[in-house]
C-alpha cells in the first residue's frame, strides 16, 4: 500500500491507494491523476476555509465600525451639552455680577461716609502691602 502526502497551506491531504502498485507509464498517470485530484480537493478546502474566515472577519469589522460610529456620534453631543451647560453658568454669573454691582451702588449712595472710610482703609492696606515688597 503506497501513500502520497500533499501539504497545502493549513490542510494536509493523505491519498492512500488500495490497489496493487502499477509500474511504468500507467503508474505515473494514476499517481499524477490522484495527486491532481488531491490538490484540487485541498484547494477547494482552502477556499472554503478562507470564505469562513472572511465571513467571521467581516462580522468583527462591522461590530468595530459600529462601535466607532457610536463613539464619534456621542462626542459632538457631549461637547454640545458641555457648551450649553457653560453658557447657562456664564449667564448665572453675569446675573450675579449685575446684582452685586447694583447692590454695591445702592449701598454707596445710601452710606457715603461709610463708603469713604472703607475706601481709605482699603487704600491704606494696599499701600502697606506694596511698600513691604
Amino acid at each position: 500500500m503506497g501513500a502520497t502526502h500533499v501539504r497545502v497551506n493549513f490542510f494536509e491531504l493523505q491519498v492512500l491507494t488500495m490497489e496493487t502498485p502499477k509500474t511504468g507509464a500507467a503508474a505515473t498517470a494514476d499517481a499524477n491523476g490522484t495527486l491532481v485530484q488531491g490538490i484540487e480537493q485541498a484547494g477547494s478546502g482552502v477556499h472554503q476555509a478562507i470564505d469562513r474566515v472572511s465571513d467571521a472577519a467581516w462580522g468583527a469589522v462591522d461590530r468595530i465600525a459600529s462601535s466607532a460610529h457610536q463613539v464619534v456620534d456621542k462626542g459632538p453631543d457631549a461637547a454640545t451639552q458641555a457648551a450649553e451647560s457653560l453658557s447657562v453658568k456664564a449667564d448665572h454669573l453675569k446675573e450675579a455680577q449685575t446684582h452685586l454691582t447694583q447692590a454695591c451702588g445702592t449701598y454707596m449712595r445710601s452710606n457715603p461716609i461709610a463708603t469713604l472710610g472703607i475706601a481709605v482703609g482699603i487704600g491704606f492696606v494696599l499701600r502697606r502691602l506694596m511698600s513691604a515688597q
